[in-house]
């Protein structure tokens, strides 16, 4: 029962994250913010999810799997986000400052 419990409410908070998430990028003005919510988000709910199903399956292969993939997509979540965005800021034409000189690109 307890265990149950823990899991809805893991559950039920991954979701709220990713619907945060889904309602940021939707929301949100530039690409740089729409990123940052949707890396956060989509981070934290998915956690959250992975950890309630790995509790909801008590101690197994399927859990330490569920756990794996968790600590998989914290590693490249966050790495693949700062990547589009310097992408993104790479490809946005520069903006020349006057009375700057002899800047290097």
């Amino acid at each position: 029962m307890l265990l149950t419990a823990i899991t809805l409410v893991l559950l039920a908070g991954g979701v709220f994250f990713f619907t945060v998430g889904t309602i940021g990028l939707l929301r949100l003005p530039d690409v740089y913010t729409r990123m940052h919510a949707t890396a956060k988000c989509d981070t934290l709910g998915l956690g959250l999810i992975l950890a309630g199903l790995a509790i909801y399956s008590g101690i197994s292969l399927n859990s330490a799997k569920l756990l794996m993939i968790a600590a998989v997509v914290w590693l490249t979540n966050p790495t693949a986000t700062h990547v589009i965005a310097k992408a993104v800021y790479d490809s946005e034409p520069r903006r020349q400052q006057k009375g700057v000189s002899g800047g290097h690109d």
